[in-house]
């Protein structure tokens, strides 16, 4: 056979006749740019699909209120505390990991922030010595957990009661008003509102994209996910486990610092059990988000739609006419109906 009829084995249209344009490259259908975005954000779009629904119900249950822009007002003042936690915790399940002690971290660090803001001092220096403070707590973590050789369930949930019960004692309960809070810069950058949005909502969300890009575009995010898949092909590879491990146990603190300090100037009070509520909506946004307990995979922008979700389930269910009794039960409904999606829609890869 001579060269001229000879096909080119390394283009995959070679040899292929095509009516009309006989040298047209051939490609997969998942090659195709939107496909190949369902398929890498898949997760995330499943929880979206479920968030779209579940406020289809609310809205067609009571239109009046959920075309009311104060109801969104309300959502959004309370939602980034939640973001702010739930978006590091996604990197710790990503690791193999759990952390059950970032409700009593938010407290703690917020706990400092008051005294310092308390004392006379500018609250920016009060912001700084609380998510040092979260930073100190999330290393302290971490070295039990990785150096300690504990398992993060049980070591994370006892420093919990550890930190809750050390601030008991020492405030014996009493609460901290901060009243000059108000007329601070801090309050006015971090938590006013423009045009009636409250602005931490905007910081929420600066926090998630740069925490998306860590996660999808940056070193330190394809390392927890080695970690999370294969720690022993990972140290091979030349990472340092521990120091990973470690990482996103400090990440969560100061996570959690943030939100604390949030939450303490969008009610002008710091409050001894600051946090406490966040333990379980918190962990299920992350598991409606679509980040598997198996580690090594997860979804950064699937926890914060996760996170949406969850807090519109409280103020839809009372919205809707029903008693909040039923609040838990769709907690539960919800939470399980997406997990029942996510195993259906996502690759199992252990």
């Amino acid at each position: 056979m001579s060269k001229t009829m000879e096909p080119d084995l390394h283009e995959p249209s070679a040899g292929i006749s095509r009516p009309g344009n006989p040298r047209k490259e051939w490609r997969h259908p998942s090659d195709h740019w939107m496909r190949g975005f369902i398929l890498d954000n898949r997760a995330a779009l499943g929880t979206l699909a479920v968030f779209v629904v579940m406020m289809t119900v609310f809205m067609i249950a009571n239109p009046i209120v959920f075309t009311t822009w104060y109801l969104y007002s309300s959502v959004l003042t309370t939602l980034p505390v939640a973001l702010f936690v739930v978006v590091p915790l996604v990197f710790v399940v990503t690791c193999g990991e759990i952390d059950l002690s970032f409700p009593a971290t938010m407290g703690f660090a917020s706990w400092v922030f008051a005294l310092v803001v308390q004392a006379g001092y500018d609250p920016f220096l009060g912001i700084a010595a609380a998510i040092a403070t979260g930073t100190l707590l999330g290393f302290l973590v971490g070295s039990l957990v990785v150096y300690g050789g504990l398992s993060s369930l049980i070591a994370t949930l006892g420093m919990n009661f550890l930190l809750r019960g050390l601030i008991q004692i020492i405030n014996e309960g009493r609460s901290t008003a901060l009243t000059s809070l108000a007329d601070s810069w801090a309050y006015k950058i971090f938590s006013s509102q423009i045009y009636g949005i409250p602005v931490q909502i905007f910081w929420a969300i600066g926090f998630v994209v740069l925490s998306a890009l860590l996660y999808n575009r940056h070193r330190f995010g394809a390392q927890v996910k080695v970690v999370g898949d294969n720690p022993d092909s990972a140290q091979q590879m030349g990472i340092d486990v521990k120091r990973v491990r470690v990482k996103v146990f400090v990440f969560v603190g100061i996570g959690a610092a943030i939100a604390g300090t949030f939450s303490v100037m969008i009610n002008f009070t710091w409050w001894p059990t600051a946090g406490d509520g966040y333990l379980l909506p918190v962990l299920a946004s992350v598991f409606v988000g679509g980040t598997p307990t198996w580690g090594g995979v997860g979804t950064v922008v699937g926890g914060a739609i996760g996170a949406v979700t969850v807090s519109f389930i409280q103020t839809g269910v009372v919205a809707a006419g029903l008693s909040g009794f039923y609040v838990q039960f769709f907690n539960g409904l919800i939470i399980i109906l997406s997990l029942l999606g996510h195993k259906w829609n996502q690759a199992r890869y252990r």
